[in-house]
């Protein structure tokens, strides 16, 4: 079994948010990245899958420059047989979408993984692109994984249940909470062994901007919260209706 793992090097869900070049620009200065919760979760399955099945190897991806390596670098520590860094700066989904499929393409991958989103900007839309561009079948939202000899079993959620579809090979498949019971821990061993494991620096493919960021801006400051004793439901009524305007 041939695993890619696509990882988003995301800032750490404390941060804090400011911007730069007139609000065009995520403001890196200082701040952590981590591997994405659910690529880390995504990750964390298919290292379960190759350690119980022989031969398998799982590839950890990501498009980035040089100060995405300490992220591919965790992931290898987590377990994976390899990493790739396709040395681009992302600018959109099918930016990356495209970077990652035109590598899938001569590698024949069986299965690409992927987070269902990314927790930067929340789009949800690379693995779907990935499956597009490539012309295979996906899954999004998987919140079980099988991979067996000759097919997937991934089940998700729907509304009211859950659904299990049947997969053939090559396939993506996008993972959230649930697909894992928890992140992997690397262990120490895995910390050291993660310095002699192969990163492969990829050279990107020539592609025209798609998109333009015009202007970042962060939400409106809350307002200051206003207590009403609860003995006092008129009071709190009249407030929603004249000055929240609500009811």
């Amino acid at each position: 079994m041939k695993i890619l793992v696509c990882i988003s090097h995301v800032p750490d869900t404390t941060a804090k948010i400011s911007f730069v070049d007139g609000n065009k620009t995520y403001n890196k200065e200082g701040q952590q990245f981590i591997i994405g919760p659910n690529e880390e979760l995504a990750l964390t399955r298919a290292i379960e899958i190759a350690e119980a099945q022989a031969g398998s190897t799982i590839t950890a991806l990501t498009v980035g420059g040089a100060e995405v390596e300490p992220t591919l670098r965790k992931a290898l520590a987590m377990g994976a047989s390899d990493a790739i860094r396709i040395d681009s700066t992302p600018k959109d989904a099918m930016n990356v979408a495209r970077q990652i499929a035109e590598l899938a393409k001569i590698q024949n991958y069986d299965v690409i993984l992927t987070g269902r989103e990314a927790i930067d900007y929340n789009g949800g839309q690379v693995g779907e692109m990935i499956a597009e561009l490539l012309g295979v079948d996906s899954v999004s939202g998987a919140t079980e994984m099988q991979l067996e000899s000759a097919k997937a079993l991934v089940t998700r959620e729907i509304d009211g249940g859950l659904e299990v579809v049947e997969l053939q090979y090559p396939a993506v498949i996008t993972g959230q909470k649930g697909i894992a019971k928890e992140p992997k821990i690397p262990a120490m061993r895995g910390i050291m062994m993660a310095r002699t494991k192969p990163l492969l620096v990829q050279a990107p493919i020539a592609l025209d901007d798609a998109t333009e960021v015009l202007e970042h801006s962060l939400p409106k400051a809350k307002g200051a919260c206003k207590m009403i004793p609860a003995d006092q439901v008129d009071e709190l009524v009249r407030l929603l209706h004249e000055e929240a305007k609500i009811i």
